[in-house]
């Protein structure tokens, strides 16, 4: 544990920006907006009724800024200092790692690999680490893979610790040449290294149905990824040495999971993944804090692991440490994604300065026990039960109710609750338990997915489950490294990214209507104010497009009506200088977060243009191949392709499409002399 003295420095700092010039910038657009806003008021009746849409607009986008002003007033982010855990802590908690796949199409089975191996390979003690891998789509190619995955690691994580590799997914560190003159002992490890990663490429890359004959591979015999049973497979454990420490160069325990699925059974996607690698590592393993991560999100930095223990094992002066989770933000290797970085950025830092960030998904580390529906509340003072929690939470019969018939589970659940370690280390111990908590039935008549866990009743799980936990009082950071912790991959078309996108607008509108809205529960719910007021601009996202699109289609109706839609004379000047600053604070975002002055202009245009707006569905993945390399740092993509965005004849470029040619078409009204110019930017008042 960590030695709390007070004259010890921390092990994290809050990093809090006082951002007066742009406080005063907001605050003056928030004026502009309003001022337009007054002004259509006192000229409402001298207009036709295109004043009254446009009004409702701009108030829509009043309300929006207003709320984006509140998120962005005092962002702040977490610097961990990981030396110092190092120094302080002699026995590090355990981390259970999750992966998430679905289907081995759209998630090639070679880029879970490489997520896995880079989090076998964290600079974190082997004997503290349990990776566990959930494939929902139970493919027999994705286990294949992931067996072989278990004899490489065994080459590829002793390398990585040894020689402290900094990239630890191999195919990103082999994307650069070995200096060819070199002979030591490193080139030699870095060259069998290489050949074994080629092989192991070609083994997943190339596999058929050759599996056939092994054993291993009967319970993949006459499977479907919506029918087939709970399999639970025990791919690596830690073996410890007589000293029941273990070789600091062994593999982490290796689990393979598949829960089982049957039509007419609703298995709730991602969320319902999530909870059984809950059941099936807290059965095993049983670590205090678990890291989610997506299967197309690799470890970019080493010592991720060790940062986020910094924020967990620094105790606050006469108080418990009430953070739950520990976000990271979402970088990309393959794509330009320069307005979801901007957007992530002031929202992270936003969140951060309030109560803390939203939970997004992926490169996350969550408490085992707040996902037990634990309050701020239900703690003493030094972090335990209180006796009121006690007698609530660990009566055998109110945890059978919530948890399910499983008596492993419940043991381990309240061991959880109570921070004590699982002294049991034979994983295969509890095959037949983990598999029982794999059935289609398990969760019915219990609280998983509605207190306990990670909730259902939305597509966006990861937000509904993040404001249910600060809904009950506990806090999250947020930390930004120069170097991204988590490297991961976008969709590759227009069309999957923006069936990614229906997905979190649509999840989000349904949290906002559900039980955990942040629009009820003034009284009950834990949730602060600002941070109340941050989560209704976020789960409102999807319904911006609305009065955007309308606003988009209202300069062609004014030129084709002879009506007026902006002020005239001096009070036009509300216009032009809102339109203004908004553009320069747009492109002073992305400059100051390293982007081109080229990148950002071209959005501004796509916006302008409306081509930049936009069922749960797994988005396909792309995988790049390696090339000769040395990787010991981020290097650009091989595919000539990376990073563009691709358009097609799908149904979702119909919005932008036809407002361009609206737009058009009304232009060329105009050209052949059916309105003078000045019509719009004419009437409406003196």
């Amino acid at each position: 544990m960590a030695d709390s003295s007070s004259s010890l420095p921390s092990l994290f700092e809050k990093i809090s920006y006082r951002r007066y010039f742009l406080r005063a910038v907001d605050l003056m657009m928030l004026g502009l907006l309003l001022s337009l806003l007054l002004y259509r008021i006192l000229h409402m009746s001298e207009n036709d009724n295109v004043w009254v849409v446009a009004f409702l607009c701009e108030s829509f986008f009043t309300v929006i800024w207003l709320l984006v002003t509140c998120i962005k007033w005092n962002p702040a982010e977490y610097k961990p200092y990981p030396d110092r855990l190092d120094e302080r802590v002699h026995d590090l908690p355990s981390v259970d790692m999750f992966v998430t796949t679905a289907d081995p199409v759209r998630e090639p089975p070679i880029l879970v690999v490489n997520t896995v191996l880079s989090l076998l390979a964290v600079n974190y003690p082997a004997n503290k680490l349990a990776c566990y891998v959930s494939d929902d789509g139970c493919s027999p190619l994705t286990y294949f893979s992931l067996k072989e995955t278990s004899n490489f690691a065994k080459i590829w994580v002793p390398f990585c610790k040894k020689y402290n590799v900094k990239v630890r997914a191999p195919f990103r560190y082999f994307l650069n040449s070995l200096d060819a003159t070199e002979d030591s002992e490193f080139s030699r490890a870095w060259k069998m290294t290489k050949r074994e990663y080629e092989k192991l490429s070609r083994k997943v890359e190339d596999a058929t149905r050759d599996w056939d004959a092994d054993d291993d591979f009967e319970a993949f015999s006459n499977t479907k990824p919506n029918d087939h049973s709970t399999i639970v497979k025990v791919f690596q454990q830690f073996t410890k040495n007589k000293e029941g420490v273990g070789d600091e160069n062994e593999v982490p325990h290796f689990v393979y999971v598949s829960r089982e699925k049957r039509p007419n059974y609703l298995h709730h996607y991602k969320a319902g993944a999530m909870n059984f690698l809950v059941r099936v590592s807290g059965l095993m393993t049983n670590a205090p804090y678990m890291l989610n991560v997506d299967c197309d999100m690799f470890v970019n930095e080493a010592d991720v692991v060790r940062q986020a223990m910094c924020i967990f094992l620094q105790k606050p002066k006469n108080s418990i440490n009430h953070c739950a989770f520990v976000q990271y933000p979402q970088d990309f290797y393959d794509s330009n994604c320069e307005e979801f970085v901007v957007l992530q950025s002031y929202l992270g830092r936003g969140f951060a300065g309030i109560q803390g960030v939203m939970y997004s998904g992926s490169g996350c580390f969550h408490t085992r026990r707040v996902m037990y529906d634990l309050s701020v509340d239900d703690l003493e003072e030094d972090g335990s039960l209180s006796s009121v929690t006690a007698r609530k939470f660990l009566d055998d019969e109110s945890l059978a109710a919530k948890l399910g018939s499983s008596k492993e589970i419940r043991k381990s659940v309240a061991n959880a609750l109570q921070r004590k370690s699982n002294s049991q280390n034979i994983l295969t111990n509890f095959l037949d338990e983990a598999r029982e908590a794999g059935h289609c039935q398990y969760e019915s008549q219990t609280s998983w997915g509605k207190t306990i866990g990670w909730l259902y009743d939305s597509t966006a799980e990861d937000v509904n489950t993040s404001i249910g936990i600060h809904s009950r009082g506990w806090t999250s950071a947020y930390i930004y490294l120069d170097q991204p912790a988590f490297l991961g991959c976008t969709p590759p078309g227009g069309p999957e990214a923006m069936v990614q996108q229906r997905r979190w607008g649509t999840g989000m509108l349904e949290i906002l209507f559900n039980k955990h809205s942040p629009l009820i529960g003034i009284f009950s719910q834990k949730l602060r104010f600002r941070q109340r007021l941050a989560y209704i601009h976020v789960f409102t996202w999807g319904l911006r497009s609305i009065p955007e699109l309308v606003y988009c289609l209202l300069p062609s109706y004014c030129l084709l009506h002879n009506s007026a839609l902006f002020p005239k004379g001096l009070c036009s000047g509300i216009t032009v200088t809102l339109v203004g600053m908004h553009c320069l604070y747009t492109l002073w975002e992305f400059v100051s977060l390293g982007f081109s002055v080229h990148s950002c202009v071209t959005d501004i245009i796509l916006k302008l243009l409306g081509v930049s707006k936009t069922v749960f569905i797994v988005t396909k993945k792309t995988f790049t191949a390696t090339r000769s390399g040395t990787g010991d740092g981020p290097s650009c993509s091989a595919d000539p392709n990376a990073g563009k965005f691709e358009f097609d004849d799908s149904v979702y470029f119909f919005p932008g499409t036809f407002i361009v040619l609206v737009n058009l078409a009304a232009i060329a009204g105009f050209s052949v002399g059916l309105q003078p110019v000045s019509h719009i930017y004419g009437g409406g008042g003196k």
